[in-house]
């Protein structure tokens, strides 16, 4: 018998003739690629806002550092963490309606909170924190977008989904910070919704439009999504969507049959990927504006721009990689795109003698360097001080990043990130084989959230205390690290079904 699509959720989808059969592919790979718009979403939800973080927490509160903005984007990435895997077993028991539903109604509520963070008199930068936790938690839908179609492929054509959804995912990154510098025009102050009570700018707008695609994605999600499940040969094995995942079927000779040093081995891995990229995305802004002297608005305008050029460029490389994998697998694009990031954060240590503007703040004192000041900004008290703050002492003996090291390290960065990024979670899903996996992506997405919370705390506090050579020096022995685990654990990263003797490598 063969699956089609029903409109009654609660009625299994069973059809014996050729027809049901086409049409349960096409409901199939619909509700596919309503999961790919998902995955989009939640990249937008992240990316939209984050070249504009750090302004907009200096202008809302004079208190916050470069630290407190360490733990500000983190909290995106701790709200996931504790959200994955709740949502991924919350799917493996009931339709994954419900969960997708949920979370996307929690991401529009705290997309809205963050537009009103400039409300409340006090403690402005701790509601931001608390809406941005909030938004995380929302896009833990990720693990049962990825659990989705993980279970909705064949192993034949789970590499170009995954890849697929990668590319909507840079497709998302590319938008999000191409929307927040197209909304650069509004300004900072923009205008005063009266009725609503709001401040409509350039760092509340984004949010907002983050909300409204939100809304779009619900629709979606109630009037196409259906539950498909398949095999690793593409054999429709069961419609899910009125029955627990844990009742469909499984035979026995691969209950627990799970290698579970190669599922540790993939956490690891996926965490170190995403705690590299993490550190990347959140540096950028206070990196370029301490050694470009770029204002705020040019921070927000130029890493938007340089973020969607990255993005554009990972989604070649998702292309590339459906191509290159097929032919020599999926371990070597894993093991080469970790080689093309070291050679990324390696280019950008800073060499010569060349040393940033330095920012000397209020201080007036004619006994102080004057040495690479230019026009003095401290004459008129409207000109926003730009350069390298007086506070972060090494940036008075470190060597100036080039922004043409800068441009190359992004270059290499957005080809190495997007290749190791698509490679790790397809070989987890291979590895984890017939099984429900709604837990393990969730516990998959988890890691990657966790790096997320760790990266951008952890190169925080590295570079405003020890400057960029210190940071980039132990991202470089971090990702070394993970070349040597993949080698050493090479021969344990193989499908399921092929480590099972049923299909051949």
């Amino acid at each position: 018998m063969a699956l089609v699509e029903s409109e009654d959720e609660n009625t299994p989808l069973l059809s014996g003739d050729a027809d049901s059969i086409e049409d349960a592919g096409r409901s199939r790979w619909k509700s596919i690629r309503v999961m790919y718009f998902t995955m989009f979403l939640s990249s937008v939800g992240f990316t939209i806002v984050i070249t504009s973080i750090w302004p907009y927490l200096q202008k809302i509160d004079d208190t916050a550092d470069a630290s407190f903005l360490g733990w500000v984007v983190a909290a995106y990435s701790l709200g996931q963490m504790v959200a994955s895997p709740l949502f991924g077993l919350w799917s493996n028991h009931r339709p994954r309606r419900e969960p997708l539903v949920c979370s996307i109604v929690i991401n529009i509520s705290a997309n809205i909170y963050y537009s009103y963070v400039d409300l409340p008199h006090s403690h402005k930068k701790y509601h931001m924190l608390l809406a941005r936790a909030f938004v995380g938690f929302g896009a833990g839908n990720v693990a049962v977008v990825r659990s989705y179609v993980a279970g909705a492929t064949s192993l034949k054509e789970r590499t170009s989904a995954m890849a697929n959804m990668s590319a909507c995912q840079a497709l998302g990154f590319i938008l999000g910070p191409a929307l927040q510098a197209a909304l650069s025009f509004i300004g900072e102050e923009g205008f005063f919704v009266k009725i609503l009570q709001l401040k409509f700018n350039l760092y509340t707008a984004p949010a907002l439009l983050a909300a409204c695609f939100g809304v779009i994605n619900i629709l979606l999600v109630i009037t196409i999504l259906r539950e498909h499940r398949v095999d690793d040969y593409g054999k429709q094995i069961g419609a899910i969507n009125y029955v627990s995942e844990e009742q469909v079927a499984v035979a026995p000779e691969v209950e627990g049959n799970i290698d579970q040093i190669a599922v540790l081995t993939s956490n690891i891995l996926f965490f170190i990927i995403l705690f590299i990229f993490a550190v990347f995305e959140t540096i950028s802004t206070p990196l370029s504006m301490d050694m470009f002297a770029w204002t705020r608005k040019e921070a927000v305008l130029y890493n938007g721009i340089i973020l969607a050029a990255i993005g554009f460029e990972s989604i070649i490389v998702f292309l590339v990689v459906k191509i290159i994998s097929v032919r020599i697998g999926d371990r070597p694009v894993l093991w080469g795109g970790l080689v093309i990031i070291f050679i990324g954060f390696f280019i950008l240590l800073p060499w010569g003698n060349h040393y940033p503007k330095i920012q000397w703040a209020n201080l007036q004192n004619s006994s102080m360097p004057t040495v690479g000041l230019g026009d003095n900004p401290l004459s008129n008290s409207t000109v926003e001080p730009t350069g390298c703050p007086f506070e972060q002492i090494w940036c008075q003996y470190t060597p100036a990043i080039h922004l043409a090291q800068y441009i190359t390290s992004d270059i290499l960065i957005g080809v190495g990130y997007p290749a190791c990024n698509v490679m790790s979670y397809t070989l987890y899903s291979k590895i984890l084989g017939p099984k429900p996996q709604g837990v393990y992506m969730g516990w998959l997405t988890a890691s990657g959230s966790g790096a997320r919370t760790l990266g951008p705390v952890f190169v925080s506090h590295v570079y405003t205390i020890l400057g960029p050579r210190w940071a980039f020096s132990l991202i470089c022995s971090i990702v070394l690290a993970a070349i040597v685990l993949l080698t050493a654990m090479y021969k344990r990263l193989i499908a399921f079904s092929v480590r099972c003797g049923r299909i051949e490598e």
